[in-house]
């Protein structure tokens, strides 16, 4: 397996710049998560990665070699599409063989009769054999090596299209969301034989999605996009817990984080009439944005409290969510103390509590925040305030 690098990569469709100096380094062994909405230009960053479209400006590196002039077929690099693209008309071990069958490929291999008979000949041959029954074992695909794709569930034809891309023991895995036609059970069972299976194979792979819960489950690094431009790179928690902007906050977490408006005066820091006592780290910053800011919480550090506690705000319960194990509780605050969701202004935040809450909606209550797990944001360019 290989370390990837990626150096201010661009990509341009006419006078559309769909992917913008893109800077990215992937250690050897790294899960690497290609995260953001539809559009954002992460599927167009793998195939390039690929070899399946050429690059406007920039380098692609595998390792010390540069491949970003190389074909497809001189990367070693294996692709998992969203579709599976098996062959219908091949048995499961012959789809898996494939690959393994393209190395010993030559012209006459086309003349019937005589292609047919050397073909499976080499299909057969102790090398390709141990390799596709290994594969098998590992993906539980034994007892379906006759069977042909028709005949299979939507996770076993992708467990196929893994055994298809292992066998050839590539350095490095590309999958463009191959879960994404699963249904949500299924979905979650794959994640995890996917994880298993880079642990098991230590490989480095690259992974495309628009789902954060894959995302934060299975990567040990993301890189979120946003209109082709990286807008973080990190291990799953720093860009949980410590978001670069407003838009990393929004996406991120669910429900995403609320985003208070609050400023900073020389009477101390406030969100509307309320008065907040910041750590030490969170007034320095406010101290130094010298502009209007967006206190950023988590739901989870939310908690309906009582109302004569310290920087309780006030406000009116208009939605509770039922999820099982806990309740999003959604909270209309006062008119004065409003907060932001990204690309449009809000007065409502949510909070999460454990179990079934009995609130009732039209309820007033106050909101308590554990301000320890607080971030700060320009109200005004959406970028993290720091001390």
């Amino acid at each position: 397996m290989a370390s990837i690098k990626l150096s201010h990569i661009t990509k341009s469709f006419g006078s559309v710049t769909a992917i913008k100096d893109i800077n990215l380094d992937v250690v050897d062994g790294d899960f690497l998560v290609l995260l953001g909405p539809s559009g954002c230009g992460k599927s167009t960053l793998l195939r390039m990665l690929a070899g399946l479209e050429t690059i406007s400006d920039g380098a692609i590196y595998l390792g010390d070699r540069r491949i970003d002039g190389l074909p497809p077929s001189e990367r070693d690099m294996a692709f998992v599409f969203q579709s599976y693209a098996l062959y219908p008309h091949k048995s499961v071990g012959e789809n898996i063989g494939f690959p393994l069958l393209m190395r010993y490929f030559r012209w006459w291999f086309h003349i019937p009769i005589l292609g047919t008979i050397a073909k499976r000949r080499v299909e057969r041959s102790p090398e390709i054999a141990q390799s596709v029954t290994r594969t098998a074992k590992i993906l539980g695909l034994t007892e379906m090596l006759d069977r042909l794709p028709r005949t299979l569930s939507g996770g076993q034809r992708q467990r196929v299209a893994l055994g298809r891309a292992m066998v050839r023991q590539p350095e490095v895995f590309l999958m463009d969301e191959p879960l994404s036609n699963l249904d949500a059970k299924l979905r979650t069972t794959m994640r995890a034989e996917i994880t298993k299976l880079h642990r098991d194979l230590k490989g480095t792979f690259v992974y495309v999605t628009h789902d954060q819960v894959e995302a934060m489950t299975m990567g040990t690094k993301i890189a979120l996009l946003r209109d082709g431009q990286l807008q973080q790179f990190g291990t799953p928690r720093e860009i949980y817990e410590d978001p670069a902007n407003t838009y990393v906050a929004g996406f991120i977490g669910v429900p995403s984080m609320n985003l208070i408006r609050s400023r900073y005066s020389d009477d101390g820091f406030r969100i509307g009439p309320v008065k907040i006592t910041l750590p030490n780290r969170l007034m320095a910053a406010a101290r130094k944005a010298n502009c209007p800011t967006l206190l950023g919480v988590r739901p989870n550090a939310l908690r309906i409290g009582r109302s004569d506690e310290p920087h309780a705000l006030q406000g009116t319960v208009v939605l509770v969510e039922q999820v099982g194990a806990e309740s999003n509780v959604s909270v209309e605050l006062t008119a004065d103390a409003t907060s932001v969701e990204q690309d449009q202004s809000s007065n409502t935040i949510i909070i999460t509590t454990p179990g079934y809450s009995e609130l009732e909606l039209g309820t007033l209550i106050s909101v308590s925040m554990d301000l320890e797990q607080a971030v700060l944001f320009s109200a005004k360019t959406g970028e993290r305030i720091r001390a």
